[in-house]
This record gives structure tokens, C-alpha cells and sequence, in this order.
């Protein structure tokens, strides 16, 4: 009963220290939570607490904050997420259901979720090598160029210039032919029908054809999981009481692209939605910050095409962050799906 106690007694000061910003003393927990034990009780609990790792005293004589550990095993003992409130469910809807296009989508996401957890929402466009074909479409520039439009099933378009080694041939014929042998694929599995229509294409076809497979991995390789989408620094600005040490780190990473999206990738490898605590982000810019991040997809049932997430200072209110990642994430498949 006492190591359950313990746990009730963490989980008491995490909530109260998310809610207040500070420290949490015992008389408070014997008010506030009602666990049926004296003070002096839940003093020795704390002590145990705090030589275990779980909790800290910031200052002599003040009361105790959560450490990392503390977060962790409050967000792992999380049984099930909360959903949204029925008008949160409808602000969601109705401001994601009038965008236009991706790029608006996305936009409107990091809002969105900005607004929700009043932290910092960080959304990875999706990636091409997880999208599907929609549709390729041949432009012909002059007798020697090529424009290549890519149009995948979430709407992302990408362009590429193709330079022809001699005059081009009619390329009408072409257009339907590709697109029948490659919609409805992923871009990463284009190489071997590309191998395919090149036996099958007649010899003025052959170099257009050929020219086209490398764009395409040309495309892929410059994936535009490189960008992000962001929004609510500001909201982090406003917490710098929460960064002890400095903001200055944080703000310099949510700066540094790559880093950023490496983190998101790397959370949400294994798991739909993942939540990285202060220092288990690997990276000492976000040594007082955790990440909550949740993937999401155009169809249900394939891999991911990316992910989303929301960044904030460890102290944090976890279920109502992780609640709101995980509802938006589900509206963008949603919404992508209706593309």
C-alpha cells in the first residue's frame, strides 16, 4: 500500500505543480487530495520520493518540483488519453475543414494546435517517399525540355525540369502510359515499373522515359521532410519562468530544422504517439523541454506520411496536450483522406 501511496503522492505533485508553478509541500497534498494520511506521512513519502529520483527540492525550505523520472512515471501510468470536449471536437472541425489546399492544411494545423496547449506546434510535411502517386503530368517547353509535374494523393506537387539530349518526340502518348503503369504506387516504389516501361516503350520513348526514373529519385532525395510547419513560439516566450536556466536554448533548436524533425522522426518511430521528457531528447538545447507527437496518414491503414508535435517546458499539462496532438493528428488524416 505504501508504494502505491508514493505514486499517488508523485502524481499529486506533478498535478499541482503543472497547475500552480510551485513547489508543493506536504500540508498542501493533505488539502488538496484527500489520501487519508497525515502530513508527517506524506513528508517521509516524499522523502523517499525525492532520494529515489522521482521528485526535487528547488531551494531549502520550499517544497518539491517533479524531475524527468517524476514526468516519466506520471505520463506512463496515463491509462487512457482524454478525448476532446464535444466544442473542442467542433473548433477543430470547422477550422481545418474550410483549407484549400495542403500547404493551408498545415498552416492551419500548427495553429490549431498552438491555440489548444498554448505551447509550440510543429508540423512535418508529409513525406514523399511514404505518398502515393495521384497523378503525372508531361509539359512540354520547347523541343528540348521537359516540365515533370508529381502530384501525390495528399496534394503535394513537385516539378522538375527535364533536359532532353535531342529533340523530343510527341509525348502524348507517354502521359497516359506512365500514369497507368505508376498511380495508385508509392513514390518509393516507382524504380522497377520505371525498369518495366522502359522494355516496353517504343526506341523515341526510350530516352524521355530514362530521364524521367532519375527526377523522380531526384525528387525523393530532396524530400521535403525537411520542412516544417510552425507556430506559438510566442506561447513559449511567454514561459520562460519555466527554463530555469535559459529559453535561449530551446529557441535556438526549434530554429535548427533538421534537429527538430530528427527528434519528431526518430519519437514516433515505434509508436503512434510518443512523449520525450527533458532530457531523454538527446539534445541539450531541449534539456527543460518535452515533445508530444503523433503521426498521421492520408488512408487508414498505411505506414505514417508524417507526424505533428507540440513543444513546451517539462512542466507541461501532459493529458490535455497529448489528448489535443492526438485529436489533430486524426483530423488531418481525415482531412488528407478526403483530398
Amino acid at each position: 500500500m505504501s508504494d502505491e501511496r508514493r505514486m499517488e503522492v508523485l502524481h499529486a505533485i506533478v498535478q499541482d505543480y503543472v497547475s500552480s508553478r510551485e513547489p508543493v509541500g506536504s500540508r498542501s497534498i493533505v488539502e488538496r487530495h484527500h489520501l487519508g494520511v497525515s502530513p508527517a506521512t506524506i513528508r517521509n513519502d516524499m522523502a523517499y520520493l525525492e532520494e529515489s529520483g522521482y521528485i526535487m527540492q528547488p531551494h531549502t525550505s520550499a517544497g518539491r518540483i517533479p524531475t524527468d523520472k517524476g514526468y516519466r512515471h506520471f505520463v506512463d501510468q496515463i491509462a487512457a488519453i482524454k478525448p476532446l470536449s464535444g466544442a473542442e471536437r467542433r473548433a477543430v472541425e470547422a477550422f481545418l475543414s474550410d483549407a484549400v489546399d495542403l500547404d493551408d492544411i498545415l498552416e492551419r494545423t500548427a495553429r490549431t494546435l498552438a491555440a489548444f496547449t498554448h505551447q509550440v506546434a510543429i508540423i512535418q510535411y508529409p513525406s514523399l517517399q511514404r505518398s502515393v502517386l495521384r497523378h503525372l503530368e508531361l509539359v512540354r517547353f520547347s523541343d528540348r525540355h521537359l516540365l515533370l509535374v508529381v502530384i501525390t494523393e495528399n496534394g503535394r506537387v513537385e516539378q522538375r525540369m527535364i533536359e532532353a539530349v535531342g529533340p523530343l518526340p510527341d509525348i502524348s502518348s507517354l502521359r497516359n502510359r506512365l500514369n497507368e503503369k505508376l498511380v495508385g504506387r508509392r513514390l518509393s516504389e516507382l524504380r522497377e515499373p520505371l525498369r518495366e516501361l522502359e522494355q516496353e516503350v517504343e526506341p523515341e520513348l526510350l530516352p524521355v522515359v530514362e530521364a524521367i526514373g532519375p527526377q523522380l529519385v531526384e525528387t525523393m532525395r530532396q524530400d521535403t521532410e525537411e520542412r516544417i510547419v510552425m507556430a506559438g513560439t510566442a506561447n513559449l516566450a511567454r514561459s520562460t519562468l519555466d527554463f530555469p536556466h535559459s529559453i535561449g536554448p530551446v529557441l535556438e533548436t526549434l530554429e535548427e530544422q533538421v534537429v527538430m524533425l530528427r527528434l519528431i522522426t526518430e519519437m514516433v518511430r515505434d509508436e503512434a504517439i510518443a512523449v520525450s521528457i527533458g532530457a531523454e531528447n538527446h539534445h541539450e538545447g531541449l534539456a527543460e523541454a518535452s515533445l508530444v507527437t503523433a503521426t498521421y496518414s492520408a488512408d487508414e491503414g498505411r505506414s505514417p506520411m508524417g507526424a505533428l508535435a507540440v513543444l513546451g517546458p517539462t512542466r507541461m499539462d501532459y493529458p490535455g496536450t497529448m489528448a489535443a496532438v492526438r485529436a489533430v493528428a486524426r483530423y488531418v488524416s481525415q482531412i488528407l483522406n478526403t483530398q
